[in-house]
């Protein structure tokens, strides 16, 4: 891939570089090794993360060799980046099983065989043989409690109410990791969300201090770097990825596709040209010409190929069927409202009329039956004809049914099987 670092650009990955003209050299020449770190906080991946995975796997094509450090020992201490309090501590049991998860998702986005494998680390492989008294005289030595501070990593934690000497060590190990890399795999960039500038910044800095690097005498061999994506946010300046249910995951267990693709589909038109530019390889100039001359098809091209990206050909294909056969080419179901019911089926079939009350879509069973017997009442777009139709997982399509009362109320019915 050519001038790689031109393609980043012009479709928004690019945000902050501690050294630009020497990055611009470094990505669009030889390849290089990268790597971007997540901390298995939780046990999937979300929208924030597959922007900077993005930007990983357009590296990885141009031939550049990627590591994923997945931070099984970060991750028991929390990055205070962007938090107004500290984060809720896990057991190391359940960063274990968040490890897996995260490694199984981030494989989606990354090439981990075949031609220019990338590897996945754990950083807890060479943090936690290092004893508490050597790392603070080795690394915690180079770190001056005033500068740290300063940078908005602590600062805004501070006029909030304080930090804990857990979380001051963060930096510290995150710093040590870009060493850790440079060192043993020869690791000379660091790429991830801008809320991660602080801490790229003191493992360069971190490095320059080991090796007595002075930037002037331009010990280039010896020199690492950052670059940074912006975090994705609206025109408005709110930061994308959160709906009415909250995050929006990759894990499907928590994010259904179909939510998944409606969240994109209902995003506002001025940040659809954004968004086919940052999640498709569809080309810059069909990108404007598409938004500009129908931005309804672009909303369905760009949720379309977003959600075959996290979930595959299979779903998204699945989401679009479902949303063409229950709305047909009025697909803008944002004002739809949802509900949420666990296994309804708990004798496998449910009259019509009791789910009808038992959903809250209509309030009474004398209701429902008249409503049915006018033959207002539809079950994925098919007509009842009688009230003693039976409701059963026959009818589940892609999680859910959808109710619809005459032409314009529906109910999305989420069937939650426990």
């Amino acid at each position: 891939m050519k001038n790689i670092y031109n393609v980043l650009n012009e479709r928004g990955y690019i945000f902050q570089a501690t050294h630009l003209e020497k990055i611009k050299n470094q990505i669009n020449g030889n390849p290089i090794t990268f790597y971007l770190g997540i901390d298995p906080t939780a046990d999937s991946l979300h929208i924030g993360h597959f922007f900077a995975l993005m930007m990983f796997r357009y590296l990885q094509d141009a031939g550049h060799k990627g590591i994923l450090v997945i931070g099984g020992a970060t991750a028991l201490v929390g990055d205070p980046s962007g938090k107004s309090e500290m984060r809720t501590m896990l057991s190391k049991n359940e960063v274990a099983y968040n490890i897996e998860e995260v490694k199984n998702l981030a494989m989606r986005f990354i090439r981990t065989n075949g031609e220019n494998p990338a590897i996945i680390l754990n950083n807890a492989d060479w943090i936690n043989s290092y004893s508490f008294i050597d790392f603070l005289r080795d690394i915690g030595i180079h770190f001056n409690i005033n500068r740290m501070l300063a940078a908005e990593t602590y600062s805004s934690r501070l006029e909030e109410g304080g930090l804990t000497f857990l979380e001051m060590g963060y930096m510290l190990m995150q710093s040590y990791d870009f060493v850790y890399l440079k060192n043993n795999f020869n690791c000379v960039l660091q790429i991830g969300g801008s809320d991660q500038w602080g801490n790229i910044v003191a493992g360069i800095n971190l490095n320059r201090k080991l090796n007595n690097i002075i930037e002037e005498l331009h010990n280039d061999e010896k020199e690492i770097y950052g670059l940074t994506c912006p975090l994705l946010m609206t025109k408005e300046g709110i930061k994308m990825g959160k709906s009415e249910k909250g995050t929006l995951w990759v894990a499907r267990e928590k994010t259904t596709p179909f939510d998944f693709y409606q969240y994109f589909y209902n995003v506002k038109d001025e940040d659809v040209e954004k968004l086919l530019k940052l999640f498709t390889r569809v080309p810059l100039d069909e990108i404007s010409y598409l938004c500009n001359t129908n931005i309804i098809e672009s909303k369905r091209k760009m949720a379309y190929e977003i959600t075959k990206l996290v979930h595959g050909v299979e779903a998204a294909d699945s989401v679009v069927c479902a949303v063409t056969t229950l709305f047909g080419d009025n697909s803008n179901f944002s004002d739809v409202p949802t509900i949420t019911i666990n296994n309804p089926f708990v004798f496998s079939k449910i009259n019509i009329i009791d789910f009808l009350v038992t959903t809250n879509f209509l309030s009474s069973k004398s209701e429902a039956k008249r409503m049915v017997s006018q033959g207002a009442i539809s079950i994925n777009n098919n007509k009842v004809l009688n009230d003693t139709f039976m409701v059963s997982m026959d009818n589940v399509i892609n999680n859910h049914i959808i109710l619809k009362k005459g032409k314009k109320t529906f109910l999305r019915v989420v069937i939650q099987i426990t």
